[in-house]
């Protein structure tokens, strides 16, 4: 991958987050969506779900601070990072600026939360919700 580690599957990156005790997941995702899609649950992992908005809500806007969030929640060269966003695009991103600051490895979940638009144009047929991974509804 370019700038950054590569991408792994929804169930890959459950596997990685469950078999590394020193692998994160970050969320990077919007608060709104956060609120109101849901959140994976890494519960039943003895851990939690790091959250760092890429962008602002409802700006659209870069957010600055990113990396310094990331460090913030513990975020270091010493772990493996996964990045989750709605469809897997966002991530991309987010994974490539860790990369840049000498965090991860940094991975991208393909597919993110919810997956792209399918034919009718609706979200939700794939992803890590779908594949059937845990979540919550805040």
């Amino acid at each position: 991958m370019d700038g950054y580690a590569g991408d792994l599957t929804p169930e890959q990156s459950w596997e990685l987050l469950r078999t590394d005790p020193t692998a994160v997941l970050v969320d990077v995702r919007t608060d709104a969506e956060w609120r109101y899609v849901g959140v994976p649950d890494l519960a039943s992992l003895g851990r939690r779900t790091l959250f760092a908005e890429w962008v602002s809500y409802p700006a659209g806007q870069a957010n600055s601070r990113f990396v310094e969030q990331l460090r913030e929640q513990g975020v270091t060269a010493d772990h493996p990072v996964v990045f989750l966003c709605r469809s897997g695009q966002r991530s991309i991103a987010a994974a490539r600026a860790a990369t840049a600051a000498g965090m991860g490895p940094s991975y991208n979940v393909l597919e993110g939360f919810e997956g792209g638009l399918d034919g009718q144009g609706h979200r939700g047929s794939t992803g890590w919700r779908a594949r059937g991974l845990p979540w919550q509804q805040s």
